[in-house]
């Protein structure tokens, strides 16, 4: 193994979580992947292709790079769109591939047209409409403007959707808050319609308001974390707790596995500092694992004294101040630990689990900050 670590995705665990989501989102409905963020650190050359085996034709990116990786993953021809960042350069290259993209501003729409009437090519759209968010939309008062221009230059558009993202879907405590941008989008769609003006689908839905909001999944849902293996938050499972079969809690699985090995071990006598600075002083006499990860891969430097590792089925903690290329661990109590000798970062090992979640509750991170923080030069293989 040239690297210090590597990542397993599970083929397997990905397809009971898109079986899920489909029997919850209903035949109805479609099912955008979203793959932003390098798919959510799993790695978009892994993900687009297994989705595709798993019959998705429909893929979300946040920019223009994203976008021309999961064309280039892509065996099925599937459909991709762009949520966020393009340059207006970048047009030419889009609409000739077919890549769908958000318009949120008159500048891109300006752009788009001005590029499509050029190219002799529609340029696929979706509308992005502020209901509350505040980030990218067109704004209620600017509709009447927007909807002159599509009017006026619909030969040189494909209306594929509009769309809207609701903020605070994945709390509780933001009920009244979602419940009014969706009554903003239906406001915004019933000045569409008045004036004849459709989209091919309506699309409001991420994970959390798909599991939460039956409503807001309309023809497709844009589904991320969720595809993933977790719950956006843990109030997002606990209020769909009562509605999941007793014999399947928790229907969301894992795909991923962080696995690393033993660089070295060193025996430290009591009242001795390890690593950085004075963090942790050995309490008594101790042998400590140098695994060679540390926050230049992704592993927080708040997880110092804080973070744990699976070795030989036994979760042992981390001990010291996390640096840069590595992490020590307490294994004093382990017997045969050597150089070599397998560390699981996250993931399963001797009936023992380390899960992303545990990460958050040390280090204040969300699960999706971690995920997409692995940096990609990560070896990561798709296994059974």
């Amino acid at each position: 193994m040239q690297h210090t670590s590597y990542i397993e995705i599970s083929r397997s665990a990905f397809k009971k979580n898109i079986d899920f989501i489909r029997k919850d989102i209903g035949a109805a409905t479609s099912l955008s992947l979203v793959v932003k963020g390098n798919a959510y650190g799993h790695g978009v050359e892994n993900i687009v292709p297994m989705a595709e085996e798993n019959g998705m034709r429909h893929f979300s990116t946040f920019s223009a790079d994203e976008a021309l990786r999961v064309f280039h993953a892509s065996k099925m021809g599937s459909e991709i769109m762009i949520m966020g960042m393009l340059m207006n350069e970048d047009l030419g290259e889009l609409i000739q591939k077919g890549i769908n993209f958000y318009v949120f501003d008159f500048d891109r729409l300006e752009a788009a047209v001005a590029v499509a009437k050029t190219m002799g090519k529609k340029a696929k759209i979706h509308v992005e409409v502020e209901t509350g968010f505040h980030r990218t939309g067109f704004e209620w008062e600017e509709r009447e403007w927007l909807i002159n221009q599509l009017k006026e230059h619909a030969p040189f558009l494909e209306l594929k959707g509009l769309c809207t993202h609701y903020a605070g879907a994945e709390s509780i405590a933001n009920y009244v808050r979602v419940r009014n941008q969706i009554k903003q989008f239906k406001q915004f769609k019933k000045s569409f319609d008045s004036q004849n003006i459709t989209f091919e689908k309506y699309h409001t839905a991420c994970s959390a308001a798909a599991l939460l909001y039956p409503e807001t999944k309309m023809d497709m849902v844009r589904i991320g974390i969720a595809a993933y293996g977790f719950w956006p938050t843990q109030e997002t499972y606990m209020y769909r707790f009562q509605s999941l079969p007793d014999n399947d809690k928790n229907p969301l699985k894992r795909l991923i596995t962080w696995k690393s090995s033993i660089m070295n071990t060193k025996s430290v006598k009591m009242g001795e500092f390890i690593g950085y600075g004075s963090s942790y002083m050995a309490p008594r006499d101790m042998t400590i694992a140098l695994v060679p990860i540390g926050y230049g891969h992704g592993y927080s430097r708040l997880l110092s004294n804080q973070g744990k590792v699976l070795i030989s089925g036994v979760i042992v903690p981390v001990v010291g101040t996390v640096t840069m290329n590595s992490i020590a661990v307490d294994v004093t109590d382990l017997e045969k630990v050597q150089k070599g000798d397998e560390a699981v970062i996250i993931g399963c090992q001797g009936g023992k689990e380390l899960s992303v979640a545990s990460f958050g509750e040390s280090s204040q991170q969300v699960n999706y900050e971690l995920l997409t923080r692995l940096p990609q030069d990560i070896p990561r293989f798709v296994v059974d």
